[in-house]
Order: structure tokens, then C-alpha cells, then sequence
């Protein structure tokens, strides 16, 4: 499995902009479906945003359509998510995910076939 490293989480107020970085440790960065998670204290993790992996294809959760917007760099091997308008709502630990050549749809539904980074912290204050 890719190693993944999440980066850019912190503390913010309502409103504000955040933009996380993920950072996958492989040449074949091209060939993976990515995407975001997030994990709210007492909730179950849910998919944000995703990127597929040919065809520059992008899907988001219907609670953070507008506002986020999911991108990656193959080149550098980066997925980033940015995020404005952010509400007390978006607080989570946000993940990012990685599975070859999968649908977002597999990613969503056969989380255990993802890679995983190890989380950033993202707290949104009104």
C-alpha cells in the first residue's frame, strides 16, 4: 500500500480557508483514485471529495459542494483539498485515501481496499 502523509490541519475560525496536502510516497501516482475523508468525534468516518484517476473526474459530498474543492498534482504526487467557508460543522480529523485504479464509488464502499494517511486535525470554532 502507498504510504500517505497528510498535512495542513489546524485551528480556524468560522468562515475561514484551509487548504490540506496529502503526500503519497510512489512513481505510479497517476494510476491511483484519491480522495478525502473525514472522521467527526462519535460519528463514523465519511467520504468529502474524491478524484479519479484518468479523465481528471471530480465528486464531492453534498456538504461540502461550493465550498471545497479537491485537486492533485501527478507530477509531485500531492492531493490537496481546498476548503473555504468552513463551518463548526467541517471539524474532523480528514484523511487521505488511495486505491489503484479503483471507481471513487469502490473507495466509498470498500474502505478496508484503501490506503490511508494518518490524519489532520481540522477545528473550525463559531
Amino acid at each position: 500500500q502507498v504510504p500517505l502523509v497528510e498535512s495542513g490541519g489546524g485551528l480556524v475560525q468560522e468562515g475561514d480557508s484551509l487548504r490540506l496536502s496529502c503526500a503519497a510516497s510512489t512513481l505510479g501516482f497517476g494510476s491511483y483514485a484519491m480522495a478525502w475523508f473525514r472522521q467527526a468525534p462519535g460519528k463514523e468516518r465519511e467520504f468529502v471529495a474524491g478524484a479519479s484517476w484518468k479523465g481528471g473526474a471530480t465528486y464531492y459530498a453534498d456538504s461540502v459542494k461550493g465550498r471545497f474543492t479537491i485537486s492533485r498534482d501527478d507530477a509531485m504526487a500531492r492531493l490537496y483539498l481546498q476548503m473555504d467557508s468552513l463551518k463548526p460543522e467541517d471539524t474532523a480529523v480528514y484523511f487521505c485515501a488511495a486505491q489503484f485504479r479503483a471507481t471513487i464509488r469502490s473507495m466509498v464502499r470498500e474502505p478496508d481496499s484503501n490506503a490511508w494517511g494518518q490524519g489532520t486535525q481540522v477545528t473550525v470554532s463559531s
